[in-house]
């Protein structure tokens, strides 16, 4: 049994004329007459009455054409999905970020590519950037969202945003009313940070800035997240140098400060490896990069 046999018994089963049904088939009777006969020899049955009045189902016939018409949907949308997922237009991406990117980068990500990619499933993981870093190695990671410039060879990636750090301040702070704070002003104060193993490129270029203010941080705090940082500082018990996107948690009980003098920017790239990209996350990658355009020169 084939699909061309399946496909010739339900056009003849809809138009019951063999006339009719060759036309619709763009064949002849002749070919027509062979595949009916070629199927009905496969399935065990008649499947059609022939008489002078026409052509009629035979109960045998009734039962088989539900099925060969389920068949030949089944077969239909198994085609569309392959060429949907060849076409990078449905499937599943792998994707890590680390948590501040959900303040400035990745959601407008995907929103963008949700609204053009709908039939495609994105699969997002938290993780830090060094344990995003060994998912990508092993390939159980597409790409990733991570702050470090350590990137091992054979990666590509793109600049999704760039953004400055900012004093973060319990908001009872005698400092908090000042609109701008040098970094030298936080000396002796307990800091909440990052712990170097998540994030060390910032963990190092933080005590590396304190270090040119002229002080060493007390590092009362070292913590996994971000915003587990502000949280501290919220509850009165530290001060932190941030992301700025973090203001847009709004976590209560802080403030935040420019520096008087910027500190390098808390970048976040786009990483995938290099080769091999498929459909999918080639339009993945192109819609980061679009986005991140807009981003990075707002």
């Amino acid at each position: 049994m084939e699909f061309r046999h399946l496909r010739c018994f339900t056009v003849l089963a809809e138009e019951l004329h063999f006339g009719r049904a060759a036309q619709r088939l763009a064949m002849t009777q002749p070919p027509l007459s062979m595949n009916i006969q070629q199927l009905e020899a496969s399935v065990g049955a008649r499947l059609f009455e022939r008489n002078s009045r026409g052509v009629a189902l035979t109960a045998a016939g009734l039962a088989f054409l539900p099925r060969a018409q389920a068949l030949l949907e089944q077969a239909a949308l198994a085609a569309r999905e392959a060429r949907d997922v060849g076409q990078g237009l449905a499937g599943q991406l792998q994707i890590g970020f680390a948590g501040t990117v959900l303040y400035r980068g990745l959601p407008q990500v995907l929103r963008d590519f949700a609204a053009a990619h709908p039939k495609l499933r994105l699969a997002l993981r938290e993780l830090s950037s060094s344990e995003q870093l060994v998912e990508l190695v092993h390939d159980r990671l597409d790409l990733g969202f991570v702050h470090t410039t350590r990137v091992p060879a054979g990666f590509s990636q793109i600049l999704v945003s760039s953004q400055p750090f900012m004093a973060c301040l319990p908001s009872t702070h005698p400092l908090a009313k000042k609109k701008q704070l040098s970094l030298d002003q936080l000396k002796g104060e307990a800091f909440a940070i990052v712990m170097r193993a998540v994030s060390p490129d910032y963990h190092d270029r933080i005590l590396a800035a304190c270090a040119d203010a002229g002080f060493e941080p007390s590092l009362a705090f070292e913590l996994r997240h971000w915003l587990s940082v502000v949280s501290v500082i919220g509850q009165g018990l530290g001060v932190g140098l941030v992301p700025a996107a973090l203001a847009q948690a709004g976590l209560p009980g802080v403030v935040f400060r420019p520096l008087a003098r910027p500190l390098l920017p808390y970048d976040t790239h786009c990483l995938s490896k290099d080769g091999g990209h498929h459909p999918a996350l080639l339009a993945f990658l192109d819609m980061v990069r679009r986005t991140s355009a807009a981003l990075t020169s707002g």
